[in-house]
């Protein structure tokens, strides 16, 4: 079956809209722009449209400069109207899909997109959706929606899966460079969105339907949580043994085969790791399973931010210092390294654990300049001599680079270092994880 589409995808001159401009969209957005297509951006939230629209960019991994070249010549058109949708001939959905407070699949922003885009579907689209989620929503939840309108998928317009591949900060591993798995519903459908993939990324590989890439996104980042655990309890059961963690880790990584190292931390945050494996266990429960293995690595991984608080309270009561009323600086809030990203950082969870312990908690994070979560709200603090020889514990829990930790050693009456990143450092003031 021969498509018209697949040609101009091809040549790229497919009109292509993606929905959701966030960490996952607007990288796609910009290489789609950079490979030659006119991409709508879509989003809802008009400040970022605003954001964009003015050459600017709210993503630390994708330059202003880029945007401001695109917006520039065209190609990159971003706007807070959902008619665009209609001009698109390619749609792709990337949409935040977290967890509801009982930690079950929340599908409303995923929702509330295909409603937009099945009121202005047309025969011949091709529709993908990026956004993670559990074995069969592409097929059982997008497709029936999608057909409302009574065009037939697979038939008048196409639908796939390829789930998104970001990881911010890494300038290694970056969207050019990132090989891209896609699932079609059927035959076309897959070959379509491997067409427009191919344009933009060095690899793409085709399975067989939606679910396997489904499956496949949530195996990839189930596989880190579940080590982030390992070595999360590997860590707290060598402070008890009075054995390095960090050392025992790095020792393990000198072998070059059967190993691969990840690294303990106050708990694991972001828009994947936390959320995903839940939702495969979610999905599971339906077939009367148990993910069992991926339930106890939440728990553990949950667990970490309350550990870190009891080291700290520890901590200080060696130095003859309560908790309550102790004045802690908390260094770094952004779930990781070098990101303006704080969504499920273990960090917030750690100051919410130590303010209702009735500490009184700052944090300085260059990269985060005000943090909430429904419960505290505070403006990052400017890291200065004064600002550290007044606290009680320095706590470090996101590593950022650029930061002067010799200068935190030196000056902290009591440093708590859940990432290393004191190594080499030594003294009666360091506790580490």
């Amino acid at each position: 079956m021969k498509s018209q589409l697949e040609d101009r995808i091809r040549e790229r001159q497919a009109r292509v809209a993606v929905i959701g401009l966030g960490y996952v969209g607007l990288p796609l957005a910009v290489a789609l722009g950079q490979a030659g297509f006119t991409v709508f951006g879509y989003d809802c939230n008009q400040a970022k449209v605003a954001l964009l629209a003015g050459g600017d960019s709210p993503v630390g991994d994708v330059a202003a400069a880029h945007v401001a070249e695109l917006v520039s010549n065209g190609r990159l058109l971003p706007t807070a109207d959902p008619e665009v949708l209609g001009q698109a001939e390619v749609v792709i959905i990337c949409v935040p899909t977290p967890l509801t407070k009982r930690k079950q699949p929340d599908l409303g922003h995923m929702l509330t997109a295909v409603r937009e885009i099945v009121v202005r579907l047309r025969p011949g689209m091709l529709v993908i959706l990026e956004s993670t989620t559990y074995p069969g929503t592409t097929d059982e939840v997008l497709r029936p929606l999608l057909e409302e309108g009574g065009l037939r998928a697979g038939e008048d317009f196409f639908l796939a899966f390829s789930p998104e591949r970001i990881d911010p900060a890494n300038t290694k591993f970056i969207f050019s460079n990132t090989p891209r798995v896609v699932g079609g519903i059927n035959e076309i459908s897959g070959r379509l969105a491997a067409a427009l993939y191919e344009q933009v990324t060095p690899q793409v590989h085709l399975v067989s339907n939606p679910a396997v890439a489904e499956m496949a996104k949530l195996l990839e980042n189930t596989f880190r949580h579940v080590n982030i655990a390992l070595v999360n309890e590997m860590a707290i059961l060598c402070r008890a043994m009075g054995i390095d963690i960090w050392e025992v880790v790095e020792a393990a990584a000198t072998k070059p085969f059967g190993f691969m190292p990840f690294y303990p931390g106050p708990g694991v945050g972001g828009h994947c790791i936390p959320i995903d494996p839940q939702y495969f266990s979610w999905k599971v429960r339906q077939y009367d399973h148990h993910a069992r293995f991926i339930e106890l690595a939440a728990e553990i991984n949950d667990r970490m931010p309350y550990r870190v608080a009891n080291l700290i309270s520890d901590a200080l009561n060696d130095q003859g210092k309560p908790l309550r009323g102790a004045n802690i600086l908390v260094i770094g809030v952004a779930y990781k390294k070098d990101v303006t990203d704080a969504r499920e950082s273990p960090a917030l969870k750690v100051i919410e654990i130590l303010l209702k312990k009735g500490a009184r908690v700052s944090y300085h994070d260059p990269f985060v300049p005000m943090v909430s979560n429904g419960t505290f709200e505070c403006k990052s603090v400017t890291l200065t001599d004064e600002v550290l020889l007044a606290s009680d514990c320095v706590v470090i829990l996101t590593n950022h680079s650029g930061l002067d930790y010799a200068n935190m050693a030196r000056l902290s009456r009591l440093i708590v270092d859940t990432r290393n990143s004191l190594k080499g450092h030594k003294g009666d003031n360091i506790v580490r994880i």
